[in-house]
């Protein structure tokens, strides 16, 4: 079955995209990723090394693999200091595929300040950059990104790390209609149900990190994440009946002898 995910140039068979944050070693890293089918893992430039060749270098442990690494901006509060890490990130490993978020609340949410985010867009678009931009869950702020240059848009399901699952699914639905790009469900997503649930309301995808780097077995949640979204997707593909509130009778019943 050919279903391609195409983000700006970019193209990948898998819908799932998973971070390397949180994880023991960079070992349980690549095997939970290898595991979950993703295509693309998502790093914390400012704190995981892919770019200093004299310490370990987690970009090591996935030599051999299709494995593309997606560089975020996690840990900037500005515009400005996320302009500046994505360019020098580039300029030391020639990735030009980011996912750009820049944290307002930093103490207790960890929500995006979309204002700095938008500005940031439009400066790293211009620049060239395939922008996947983390956002809040609002339809309006999703479509000024889309403007600003993002070649998909993030909205988050619940805070990071919380894994409350899919708190606002109207609000999922409502930022598919209103953009043309990806949408790639992002934070919250708790297990593999989660995941499955964010398909099935229409998203492009799914990025998780959490729910799989601190499960009790990281492995197996790992590769239940990846069934999870190749059934939500399918299930969303194939058209799910209307609700009801009322039964409806499983097998005929015309023609029925007693």
């Amino acid at each position: 079955m050919s279903d391609i995910l195409k983000i700006g140039k970019y193209e990948f068979t898998s819908r799932l995209i998973v971070g390397s944050g949180k994880y023991p070693d960079f070992q349980t890293t690549r095997d939970a990723t290898l595991a979950s089918g993703s295509e693309m893992i998502t790093v914390a430039v400012r704190r995981v090394n892919i770019t200093d060749p004299d310490e370990e270098n987690l970009m090591d442990y996935f030599k051999g693999t299709d494995v593309k690494f997606l560089p975020n901006s996690a840990g900037c509060t500005t515009a400005e200091e996320a302009i500046t890490l994505f360019r020098l990130t580039r300029e030391a490993t020639g990735i030009d595929l980011i996912k750009l978020e820049v944290i307002g609340d930093t103490a207790k949410t960890l929500y995006p300040d979309v204002i700095e985010t938008l500005k940031a867009c439009e400066v790293l678009a211009k620049d060239g950059f395939t922008i996947m931009a983390y956002t809040n869950d609002d339809p309006i702020v999703a479509k000024r990104l889309e403007e600003a240059g993002a070649a998909a848009v993030m909205p988050l399901a619940a805070p990071i790390g919380s894994g409350l699952g899919i708190q606002n699914r109207f609000n999922v639905v409502f930022i598919k209609e209103a953009v043309n790009v990806p949408v790639i469900v992002d934070a919250g997503i708790g297990c593999a149900s989660d995941a499955a649930a964010a398909m099935e309301l229409g998203a492009d995808g799914v990025l998780t990190n959490t729910a799989i780097a601190q499960a009790e077995n990281p492995i197996e949640m790992a590769e239940a994440m990846k069934h999870a979204v190749l059934a939500g997707r399918l299930s969303y593909k194939a058209g799910r009946i209307p609700k009801r509130p009322f039964a409806t009778a499983s097998s005929p019943v015309d023609g029925m002898i007693f």
